[in-house]
C-alpha cells in the first residue's frame, strides 16, 4: 500500500484561532502533556505534587522563560506527574540588559509568540533531562498543548484556582492515565 502524503487527509486540526496574534501583549493559560502522558515528574502524596528530579527540571526552565525573555513573565502554575500547567503573560515592557541591545527606549529582541515560547520550553527541558540520564533523542513531550487567552480578570481567577487545585483532583484528572 502507498502511503503519500495527502493534506485533505494527514493534518492536524489547529486549536490556534485564526488570524490571532500570539506575540501579542496578554496573558495565556497552557497545558503541555508528557509523551504518551507517562508519569514522569513526581507523584502525588496527600493531595501535594512532589517533584522528582525531572520534574524539578521541568519546574526550574518554567522560572528561566523570564530570565531568557524578558518580556515574558510567569503566574500560577503546577507541574503534575504527566503534565503541566501554566499562566505566561507576553508583555510590551523589555527590562533593558544585554539581551535588548543595553537600551530600555529602543529594544532589539522581538517579542516571540505563544507556540515559539512553549517551543523553547519544551525544547530547553528535553535537552537538559536527556543530557542529565544520558538519553539523547528521548522524547519529553507530546507534539502539540493547549492554550487558553485570558481574557478578564474572573477568567484568570478561575484558571489560579484550577491550578492551585489540580494536586488535589488528581485522581478524576482527564490527563491522568492509569497504567
Amino acid at each position: 500500500m502507498n502511503r503519500r502524503y495527502n493534506p485533505d487527509i494527514h493534518h492536524r486540526r489547529t486549536i490556534r484561532l485564526k488570524n490571532y496574534d500570539y506575540s501579542q501583549c496578554g496573558a495565556y493559560f497552557t497545558t503541555i502533556c508528557a509523551y504518551n502522558r507517562e508519569c514522569l515528574f513526581g507523584d502525588i502524596v496527600d493531595g501535594k505534587m512532589r517533584l522528582n528530579e525531572i520534574g524539578t527540571m521541568v519546574k526550574d526552565v518554567w522560572e528561566w522563560l523570564p530570565q531568557q525573555y524578558p518580556y515574558v513573565s510567569i503566574g500560577e502554575f503546577v507541574v503534575m506527574p504527566n503534565h503541566f500547567h501554566g499562566v505566561l503573560t507576553i508583555a510590551d515592557n523589555y527590562g533593558g540588559g544585554s539581551r535588548t541591545g543595553g537600551s530600555r527606549t529602543a529594544p532589539t529582541q522581538k517579542r516571540k509568540p505563544l507556540g515559539q515560547l512553549i517551543g523553547a520550553f519544551k525544547t530547553v527541558t528535553t535537552k537538559r533531562i536527556n543530557e542529565a540520564h544520558g538519553i539523547p533523542g528521548g522524547k519529553l513531550w507530546q507534539r502539540n498543548y493547549y492554550e487558553h487567552i485570558i481574557r478578564n480578570e474572573d477568567n484568570y481567577r478561575r484558571i489560579v484556582e484550577y491550578i492551585q487545585t489540580n494536586p488535589l483532583n488528581w485522581e478524576n484528572d482527564q490527563l491522568w492515565t492509569n497504567p
